[in-house]
């Protein structure tokens, strides 16, 4: 007889099976066993909020295959992912195998390596029924939410609507700030920028008006966005004649040093941030990647090595064994210079769980060049990143040697700043990317107080201030982050929710809230205010660590939430009983032929349509289609915006299968100078027009489009 360790996934269990070797026989459960079912809410409200588990639709006959082989092994281990979702996996095997509770047959591994693999299977400990709890617990939270929310706002704004408890959060935050740059009132003001040029020097340096004498320019207030006090054309130009004929020299010079220091290791936020801001991939590719990577890729000579530790976590702590690996390599690659006197250690977030190291290459010396030719484009991009980044965080700072100066023209100051990089440190490695962009400084040459200047360019510019930024992925992954809202295994699923559901649309890198989505946060911030109330969802998260600290019972958590939620629900509904939110996207220019009604959008089983408003009298519809707003390069019908099963968008002719064009990139209308065919769009960080015409190649920036 053998012995039963089950995981979630075949790739994890090829992985973990060529470590544990003969005598053990590793299987996967395919994710979840058991759930609540989709079709009914399957929770008992009057008695304790008891669930009603059942075995997932199709997978009775592995549930079957699982019970025969646990009766045909000597012992049996359950294996999955080391966090709250893992727990309860096994929690429900152990339930469908009809395994003790109090047996240790529970395992977990932090990276499946050869170490981390023993380590997990010499230590076998009981299933955390608190763990399990706090699952349960969310689970349910959302389950009520979901099926007892969702029904009320189908029947006000739209068919098949749903809401979420923390999908909602999200999308109000990304509606919040929506209203707050509608509300923006933008500020003139100007700078007036020089070039200067040392004397018995070519090259010029840049310089800005700074102050005057009296300290009256400059405006004192800190929250203010204006820095000088120039809010006009006319005061730009007065400020300009002022220095016409004044003399420019050196003022105070001050030489400084900074120092940079390295970005922590990765944790499951600051991946997914990284990756969209570097990689361009959006967290749901993130987390697939970043599993693939965890259970176990095949690399050529080795054959199957978990390359990377858990990826779900939020602690920054680090094994000594790790941080050894770490400074070893360093040493060896770069020399003692680059290696701090002692190893960096990175404080966690206060309510960070500590349960797992950060993110971090299973095996230093497996560099990402070494792998390269084992791994897809994808994989190789995300280890390189983790791989990288958690190097340089155990690498010395980068130094600069900085130099502001003042540059004094009759009343007026100006400023310049610059500096050099005088040891590159960590920087030599990897460079954290950020949301915005940071100003550009530039080396100054050698500067001396009394030296003068010879004027290059001046000249005075308009600017005016800025709204807030729309949210990208990666700044809403840092703000829920911040504001303790969901756990690292949620901001992947939270955010695919909310545009698969067209809450929230992308463009570009932003996300915008359709109309839909800033109509539902209306009605919720009215009628249901605690539910996308910020505070109150991270108090949630809070009370659902409560939960799996054991300090808290999960049906007082559900019950103290339910009691007012129910309330709420039966209020809004009397309330609005009569009441039908009609969206302006929805209408449509199309005249019924039958009846003359403008026709409106539908959704339905299977997707959007088009139907006539005056159904059950009239029943004509029409087949939903997305307009490029281009025509079709064969025939000159509208090419319309169509999606493959998998969801991947490409475009078609309106006039199929009459005309039979087809493309993956939208077509535009402007031909090729070359050989006079369509040019066609092609999206990424520098959009670019091209001929796809045979032995052409013909490319140019999409920005030089007319």
């Amino acid at each position: 007889m053998s012995k039963l360790v089950i995981v979630e996934s075949p790739a994890k269990a090829k992985t973990i099976k060529k470590y544990l070797g003969s005598g053990y026989e590793v299987v996967a459960s395919m994710g979840h066993i058991r759930d609540l079912p989709e079709k009914r809410l399957s929770v008992d409200i009057r008695h304790g909020f008891k669930p009603k588990y059942d075995i997932i639709k199709g997978k009775e006959e592995l549930a079957e295959e699982l019970k025969k082989r646990a009766e045909k092994s000597e012992e049996i281990f359950l294996a999955t992912d080391p966090d709250r979702e893992g727990e309860a996996i096994s929690w429900h095997l152990a339930y469908l195998l009809d395994l003790p509770l109090d047996e240790k047959n529970r395992v977990t591994f932090n990276e499946i390596t050869q170490t981390g693999v023993t380590n997990g299977m010499a230590n076998p400990r009981c299933i955390d029924i608190d763990l399990v709890n706090a699952q349960q617990a969310r689970r349910i939270l959302d389950r009520l939410v979901g099926y007892k929310l969702s029904p009320f706002l189908a029947q006000k704004i739209r068919k098949g609507l749903s809401a979420g408890r923390v999908q909602s959060v999200a999308v109000r935050i990304i509606v919040d700030r929506e209203e707050q740059i509608r509300a923006f009132k933008p500020e003139e003001y100007w700078t007036i920028d020089a070039k200067f040029i040392p004397k018995g020097e070519r090259k010029a340096f840049p310089a800005s008006l700074y102050d005057n004498i009296e300290g009256t320019l400059r405006i004192k207030d800190k929250n203010s966005s204006i820095k000088l006090d120039i809010r006009n054309e006319e005061k730009a130009n007065q400020i300009l004649a002022e220095l016409e004929n004044e003399s420019f020299k050196v003022g105070k010079v001050k030489n400084g040093r900074r120092t940079r220091k390295p970005a922590p290791p990765f944790i499951t936020s600051t991946l997914q941030q990284e990756c969209s801001r570097k990689l361009g991939f959006q967290s749901k590719r993130t987390m697939r990647i970043a599993q693939e990577l965890y259970e176990g890729v095949e690399i050529e000579g080795m054959g199957a090595v978990g390359l990377i530790t858990y990826m779900r976590t939020d602690s920054l702590r680090l094994s000594d064994d790790a941080l050894n690996g770490a400074r070893d390599y360093i040493q060896q690659r770069w020399g003692d210079k680059y290696l701090p006197s002692e190893p960096r250690k990175y404080k966690s977030r206060s309510n960070a769980q500590d349960g797992h190291e950060a993110i971090r290459p299973t095996t230093i010396e497996l560099s990402p060049d070494k792998v390269k030719d084992s791994l897809t484009p994808e994989q190789y991009k995300l280890y390189k990143i983790i791989w990288e980044r958690f190097i340089a965080c155990q690498m010395s700072d980068c130094i600069h040697k900085t130099t502001s100066a003042e540059i004094l023209a009759g009343n007026y100051i100006f400023k310049a700043s610059g500096y050099r990089v005088d040891f590159d440190g960590f920087t030599v490695l990897y460079v954290e990317s950020k949301d915005t962009d940071e100003e550009s400084e530039q080396e100054l040459p050698p500067l001396k107080e009394g030296m003068e200047l010879r004027v290059k360019t001046i000249s005075p510019n308009q600017h005016f201030t800025q709204p807030p930024a729309r949210y990208t992925e990666a700044s809403l992954i840092k703000a829920l982050e911040e504001y303790g809202i969901g756990r690292p295994s949620t901001y992947a699923a939270t955010i695919s929710t909310i545009t698969s559901r067209e809450y929230v649309k992308r463009e570009s890198k932003t996300l915008i809230p359709t109309e839909l989505g800033e109509v539902i946060t209306k009605l919720m911030k009215e009628r249901f205010p605690k539910i996308v109330n910020v505070k109150f969802t991270a108090q949630m998260e809070s009370d659902l660590d409560t939960v799996e600290e054991g300090k808290c019972k999960w049906q007082d958590l559900l019950a103290d939430f339910y009691g007012d939620f129910d309330k709420t629900l039966k209020k809004a509904k009397e309330e609005m009983k009569d009441v039908k939110i009609e969206l302006e996207q929805d209408k449509t220019d199309i005249t019924c032929e039958l009846c003359g009604r403008q026709m409106v959008v539908k959704f339905g089983r299977y997707g959007k349509f088009i139907a006539c408003p005056g159904w059950p009298e009239c029943k004509n519809i029409k087949k939903f289609v997305v307009k490029a707003g281009v025509h079709c390069p064969k025939c000159g019908g509208d090419v319309i915006v169509k999606k493959t099963k998998r969801g991947r968008v490409f475009y078609g002719c309106e006039n199929y299968p009459e005309c039979d064009f087809v493309s993956w990139y939208m077509p535009s209308e402007e031909k090729c100078p070359n050989c006079g065919a369509v040019l066609y769009k092609k999206a990424g960080k520098k959009p670019t027009l091209f001929c796809q015409a045979e032995g052409c190649g013909f490319s140019k920036p999409l920005e030089e489009e007319n």
